[in-house]
């Protein structure tokens, strides 16, 4: 090995660890989650591969629990996935506000992050985007969603083994395990009261849309209105 490829491979090591490094406090919200997904998945009649297969394939937490509800009330095929497109529709955002902050890469890595990409790998890698001031390199990101989504499969399949010894999960509190970590992620994002304003808006419109019974549409809107917002108050600051 010459020593460029030495050094180029010791470069995507460090970049591995600094990624899994950030990983760290999501995964301590995700094994409870995760848990809490594979009882209920096994609570609602579904095998133990089925559990562990949407966590690999679908990895999306909030949409992993609908479908799973959905499932076990038998709903069709076509039902489960606009529910799901529906539910997921905002990692679009998410995808337009992450790419300037990636490094350039080849289409087909660019796809495998894509796939992993989630709210809190999303709050987690625009974090360090902005601490660093820099793009983010493959390798970092690799780390980071990597060691996600292992943990979230791991979590799950655990929760499916042990599901029939929890017995109702919502008796336990699990059910609050995905909003508690939400919060976190929140309260990691609050920087100034620029942060706190636009929170404040997105909180305020959206809850105002489920009174009136907009439903996933109107955390969508939020989001759009409180990041517009967001967009104006940091232009003219």
């Amino acid at each position: 090995m010459s020593k460029q490829e030495e050094t180029t491979a010791s470069t995507e090591a460090l970049g591995l660890r600094d990624g899994a490094r950030e990983a760290v406090p999501v995964v301590l919200g995700y094994l409870p989650i995760g848990f809490a997904y594979g009882v209920v998945g096994t609570a609602a009649g579904l095998p133990l591969w089925a559990v562990v297969s949407m966590s690999v394939l679908v990895y999306a937490g909030s949409a992993q629990f609908i479908a799973v509800s959905l499932i076990s009330q038998g709903a069709s095929v076509a039902a489960l996935v606009a529910t799901t497109f529906l539910v997921n529709v905002r990692h679009l955002l998410y995808s337009l506000a992450l790419s300037p902050r990636l490094e350039r890469m080849s289409r087909g890595r660019l796809a495998w992050v894509a796939a992993e990409l989630t709210d809190e790998s999303f709050v987690m890698a625009a974090r360090a985007s902005a601490s660093r001031d820099t793009r983010l390199p493959f390798p970092f990101v690799a780390g980071l969603n990597g060691v996600l989504q292992v943990a979230w499969v791991v979590s799950s399949a655990v929760g499916g083994v042990l599901g029939g010894f929890v017995g109702d999960p919502l008796a336990l509190g699990l059910d609050y395990a995905l909003i508690a970590m939400f919060i976190g992620l929140l309260m990691l994002q609050m920087r100034g009261s620029g942060g706190v304003i636009v929170a404040g808006i997105a909180g305020v419109i959206s809850l105002g849309l489920h009174l009136l019974g907009a439903g996933l549409l109107g955390i969508i809107l939020a989001t759009v209105v409180a990041g517009g917002v967001g967009l104006v108050w940091a232009e003219r600051r």
